[in-house]
């Protein structure tokens, strides 16, 4: 393809940039903000050290749609250029010397900084966040989008409320300002990292501290109206800990460890630099622990302060290098709490979703940079299962010790590791690279083989699966004969989930009485009626110590059994479930739609339901309410308001859902000009969206 002139110059000048840049090792950053979160504003300052590698006469960083005020080289104001995007300061500098640049600027960060709760009347619920996530850091501070400069970022923060911050490395130091008119957080790392793991939250949190058993501080922090939630919630937090730096044989490379749930958080949770930030939606109490726990999501994060954090790929093609390991190693954290069966069958759970993913012609690479998630997390984590599988336990550990050993610190490519496995296991991996690293379908049969012999419970799932295939009228009779040999509750769990719908009364009503809670759930998943024989049975299922459980009878029986309603709404009444409040919602809409349930008690249900749509609430929590009031036709004018609120929010799949929810309103009749009235409540960018979805 023949370029343009104009683009030849363009790509030189970008090639020249990144030339340039690798000429100078920046390898220190103090950095000072302060938030002013009323204003969505940082005034900040950093101060970098970098050392000339070879003579060089420009330097950059990354900082998008910053303000600067001032830029100092060693103590001396000078001039710069800025287009939004990047900062350069053209100055000659000689290879050897050593450098300090200071930058003093202000941002308004459209992304990455999340200011939630200051806008609202709700008390100590306000929070700061960050997700760097990829290249994101330098929207409030000046970095580098390029993972390979590492530095040792040291963050002072200055905040003019007493609330508590959390951010990378040690707290050193905690001043109080003069005249008692804020605080000054002084935060110390010890080594460096790529610069989207800078990360900070603040917010009104206690915290508890444990220690792991090689005595690195583990700071596990809650709002104080979680106290009772801290141990479900940080459940196996020492074990998790303990297993993956003797697992993976290299000891944790940072000082401390903490973990911080905040609200609204746009994934499940970010791995910065001793310091994870996660959703609090996994704050939960002993019952939600059955059906949605933060094990997984612990661990994970956990297993990236070595694979991503401590060895960092060198660009997107090489990501089967963080989430993959992050992935696999917290399949076996799982593994060593809950057990074998779990492990195994957690896996069928993901090679069946690949499966699916790659059908006509649907895969992907592994090293394909613009792959999804399922990929980078779930068929990376299988192909380091089945390599482990091929080069042998030891020669697999000892592969990653040296690959973490030698890269420690340092950015890292695919070739890297493999090289690391076939010197420990003196095997040439070229047809595992091309199977499951560059190969997009996901070798299915492979890995069912795997599973067989690896689990005996998978094994005979597949044996009596065959079995009911072949003579579909002898199903129950099959299972029957199967069922009392059977000791692993994951195999009968999804026996029923696969085949409860064609069971009879008398067998489901065996299975509920003396099996297994999660059994016991998978009946009621299975079932899309409930016959008048089975009634008691599932109104037993209301007492289980499980919010998916509950959940799925009340709405089962309300729809089956209309005359019992009052009953089991009352049976029900007060049971909030998950922190998402589906127990509650449900409850509110169904006690709503039920003409004959407390009619006089009918405006506060609506108006209790109505609120959960309000910006104070998790987003979860605000769209389950919004479906719900759609689903009724249920929405007022301050639910509208709620609602085209949303369809600008920070999460993007909660704003597609909330858009979605808007345009299935505007459908009916009437429905344009109820939003067209609601023009003068909204924000300049809640009115633009309208416009742009009305056509105007």
């Amino acid at each position: 393809m023949k370029l343009s002139p104009i683009l030849v110059f363009f790509l030189f000048v970008q090639l020249s940039f990144a030339q340039i840049q690798g000429k100078v090792d920046f390898v220190q950053a103090d950095v000072l903000i302060e938030p002013t979160p009323s204003e969505n504003r940082i005034n900040g300052s950093v101060i970098y050290q970098f050392n000339v590698i070879e003579a060089v006469d420009s330097i950059y960083l990354d900082a998008i749609d910053l303000d600067f005020s001032s830029v100092f080289l060693d103590d001396t104001k000078i001039n710069y250029d800025y287009n939004g995007q990047k900062i350069t300061i053209k100055k000659k500098m000689v290879k050897g010397d050593t450098h300090k640049l200071k930058l003093d600027y202000v941002a308004k960060p459209k992304q990455t900084v999340y200011f939630l709760g200051w806008d609202d009347a709700v008390r100590n619920n306000e929070q700061v966040w960050t997700q760097g996530q990829g290249k994101y850091t330098s929207h409030w501070l000046p970095s580098f989008d390029d993972m390979s400069e590492k530095v040792e970022f040291d963050l002072d923060i200055l905040l003019k409320r007493d609330y508590t911050v959390i951010a990378n490395g040690n707290l050193v130091k905690k001043d109080t300002l003069p005249d008692f008119k804020g605080y000054l957080w002084q935060f110390d790392m010890e080594k460096p990292m790529s610069s989207y793991l800078v990360g900070f939250a603040i917010g009104d949190y206690n915290k508890k501290t444990v220690e792991s058993s090689s005595g690195v501080p583990l700071e596990l922090y809650y709002e104080p109206t979680d106290f009772t939630k801290v141990e479900p919630t940080y459940r196996y937090t020492k074990q998790i800990f303990d297993f993956l730096e003797n697992e993976i044989g290299v000891a944790y490379p940072w000082q401390n460890y903490k973990q911080v749930p905040v609200q609204d958080f746009l994934y499940a949770g970010m791995e910065n630099t001793t310091c994870t930030i996660f959703s609090n939606q996994y704050v939960i109490d002993s019952t939600a622990f059955v059906d949605k726990n933060y094990v997984n999501v612990n661990a994970h994060e956990l297993a990236h302060q070595w694979f991503g954090n401590l060895v960092t790929e060198t660009s997107s093609e090489h990501h089967w290098l963080h989430e993959g390991f992050a992935t696999f190693y917290a399949y076996l954290a799982e593994k060593d709490i809950f057990g074998d069966d779990y492990y195994y069958w957690h896996l069928l759970e993901t090679a069946n979703a690949l499966q699916r993913f790659s059908g006509d012609d649907g895969g992907e690479a592994l090293r394909n940079p613009n792959a999804g998630s399922l990929t980078f997390y779930e068929k990376g984590a299988w192909a380091l299962v089945m390599l482990r599988d091929r080069v042998g336990e030891d020669a697999f550990k000892k592969g990653v010790q040296n690959y973490l050993n030698t890269y420690a610190f340092k950015n890292v490519t695919i070739p890297n590791f493999i090289e690391e496995m076939e010197m420990v296991s003196n095997t040439d991996l070229e047809d595992f690279e091309q199977l499951w690293l560059e190969n997009p379908d996901f070798p299915y049969e492979h890995v069912l083989s795997f599973l067989k012999e690896k689990n005996s419970s998978i094994k005979t799932y597949f044996e009596l699966k065959n079995r009911m295939a072949e003579k579909p009228e002898n199903i129950e009779k099959i299972l029957k004969r199967a069922w009392a040999k059977i000791k692993s509750d994951q195999l009968k769990e999804n026996l029923v989930l696969d085949h409860g719908d064609k069971l009879s009364v008398d067998f489901l009503g065996e299975i509920i009485k003396s099996e297994g809670l999660k059994i016991r759930q998978a009946v009621i998943l299975s079932q899309n009626k409930i016959s008048g024989e089975l009634q008691t049975d599932i109104e037993g299922l209301l007492k289980d110590k499980s919010y998916t459980t509950l959940e799925a009878a009340l709405y089962r029986l309300w729809t089956d059994f209309p005359q019992n309603r009052s009953k089991y709404l009352n049976e029900t009444d007060g049971i909030t479930g998950f922190p998402n409040k589906n127990i509650r919602l449900l409850w509110l809409t169904l006690a709503l739609v039920s003409p004959e349930y407390n009619p006089g008690a009918k405006p506060l249900y609506f108006d209790e339901l109505s609120g959960y749509t309000g910006s104070e609430h998790h987003f979860e929590t605000r769209l389950l309410a919004f479906q719900y009031l759609n689903n009724i036709g249920g929405f007022t004018d301050t639910t509208l308001k709620n609602l085209v609120e949303s369809c600008n929010h920070h999460v993007w799949h909660f704003k597609k859902s909330a858009r979605e929810i808007l345009n299935d309103f505007l459908q009916s009749e009437g429905n344009t000009a109820r939003i067209k009235s609601l023009y003068p409540l909204l924000s300049q960018q809640e009115k633009q969206y309208l416009e742009k979805t009305l056509g105007e």
